[in-house]
């Protein structure tokens, strides 16, 4: 019989092991230690914005989305919802199926969506119209970052007032120093782009182009992010992890236009290994560390 009780709890020990092989993912705080879920959430709140960077096409990024909307909501039903992934010239038909106006297939066929809205991005956007809360389009139209970045930022100047709203106003701030913009510059970001001339003159201009590009999202991000923030205690954003880690981007515009703004910061990574490692220091509030083996939503 003891036999059998030894037998028994060493298969539940090997199973609990293989358990925690198999994590879904792992949450530290900016100092490395580990968190749960609730910890998290219950910190964040404590912020007026929220960046939720992730990685697009990993599942496990666009549940954890979800859940801390949820929760957030729970705490505050004014929440504010916007994301990357729709263009502020779409922000009409948004509001219009938010309202019940139109249907879904609407939505779909006359905002320029991601290919895998479906699984990943309709599940944010249905909540915010089941819960009546107001869901904004931050990013550039990509017509107008595609312009930057083969004829220069200066280009915007010239383009009509309609088409200024759906941008941050002119001229904007932008600091190559910048955490992230100063790693793409490094990395000869857009190299061999030209701006259309041919010369070695454009293609000098190239990277800075594509970057100020970059740039141009994130400020106008930003922008709408404060333009809408209403009477809600939380606005929570959704982008790719690019436009928050390591404080730049979004991050680095909201803090530019107002430095008492409090704005947490998320960042999800896909890794080999959940642990801890020095190079997550300084990414952001909290990191959230995912198998890079799990599966991929397109």
């Amino acid at each position: 019989m003891n036999k059998m009780l030894v037998g028994i709890f060493m298969l539940i020990s090997m199973l609990n092991a293989h358990a925690q092989e198999l994590s879904a993912y792992k949450i530290y705080n900016a100092k490395g230690e580990e968190v749960d879920f609730g910890e998290m959430v219950h910190d964040l709140q404590k912020s007026k914005v929220i960046l939720l960077g992730e990685q697009h096409n990993n599942p496990i990024c666009h549940w954890l989305q979800v859940e801390v909307t949820k929760a957030v909501y729970e705490k505050d039903s004014s929440l504010v919802l916007g994301a990357e992934m729709f263009e502020a010239d779409n922000q009409l038909v948004i509001d219009e199926y938010l309202a019940g106006w139109i249907k879904s297939s609407h939505l779909e066929k006359e905002s320029k969506i991601w290919p895998n809205y479906d699984t990943d991005y309709k599940p944010l956007m249905d909540f915010a119209k089941s819960q009546n809360l107001s869901f904004i389009a931050t990013n550039v139209p990509r017509r107008y970052a595609s312009l930057v970045s083969y004829r220069g930022v200066e280009v915007l100047e010239e383009l009509s007032d309609e088409a200024k709203s759906n941008m941050v106003p002119l001229p904007f701030d932008f600091d190559p120093e910048a955490p992230g913009y100063k790693e793409l510059l490094e990395m000869d970001f857009g190299h061999g782009h030209t701006t259309g001339g041919g010369h070695s003159h454009d293609e000098e201009l190239g990277p800075i182009n594509m970057v100020k590009a970059q740039a141009l999202k994130d400020a106008t991000m930003a922008h709408f992010i404060t333009q809408n923030f209403g009477d809600a205690k939380h606005f929570i954003h959704y982008q790719g992890d690019f436009h928050s880690s390591n404080y730049g981007g979004i991050y680095w515009y909201l803090k530019h236009t107002d430095k008492k703004l409090k704005v947490a910061t998320v960042s999800m990574v896909e890794a080999s290994d959940l642990d801890w490692e020095g190079g997550y220091l300084g990414r952001a509030d909290f990191v959230v560390v995912i198998p890079s083996g799990m599966t991929k939503t397109h």
